[in-house]
């Protein structure tokens, strides 16, 4: 898994170039990143030994989240990179592994511009389905029951099936 700089002075990160990413689809239909453009990146400053003071400290990843000034001209660029065609305010500028997972803030490879989900309507603003299973990986994490290693893979895998795949019965 690659590891990302951690929280630091964030500065708008290049994106990669234009049309040179590819969005896959899920066996559902979700959306999922190109692993090429956005395999993930984990925070360096997150361990397994320090989940109380980071991930499964309340109000951690705000402390630790770009500002939008940061990620607003990320998520245009990032835009031209997947040829994403539909209205912007439709899709989540999405950390692939999420800060409550690990995931790196800022870094480019942790980072994609989420299309909505199938059957979404155009100008409904985002839907993003990807926040639940997030949330169900982070109690599991900070409750002891799924390595926090084992979460960020999955999630960065597929996150259509990353539940099933760390043995979660909500996964099926």
């Amino acid at each position: 898994m690659p590891v990302g700089p951690g929280p630091v002075e964030y500065t708008v990160q290049p994106q990669p170039a234009a049309g040179s990413c590819h969005y896959r689809k899920a066996a559902d239909g979700q959306p999922l990143p190109d692993t090429t453009c956005t395999p993930g990146a984990v925070n360096p400053k997150v361990t397994s030994a320090n989940l109380a003071s980071t991930i499964c400290k309340s109000g951690y990843t705000q402390s630790i989240r770009p500002n939008q000034s940061i990620t607003g001209p990320e998520k245009k660029a990032n835009i031209k990179s997947y040829d994403f065609t539909g209205d912007p305010s439709d899709a989540e500028y999405d950390h692939l592994i999420s800060l409550e997972l690990g995931g790196d803030p800022n870094d480019a490879r942790n980072l994609w511009v989420e299309p909505p989900s199938p059957g979404h309507k155009a100008g409904e603003g985002v839907n993003n389905p990807k926040d639940g299973i997030e949330s169900k990986l982070h109690s599991l994490i900070c409750n002891g029951k799924v390595a926090l290693s084992d979460a960020q893979s999955a999630i960065a895998t597929d996150w259509t099936v990353a539940l099933a795949t760390v043995g979660h019965p909500d996964g099926k």
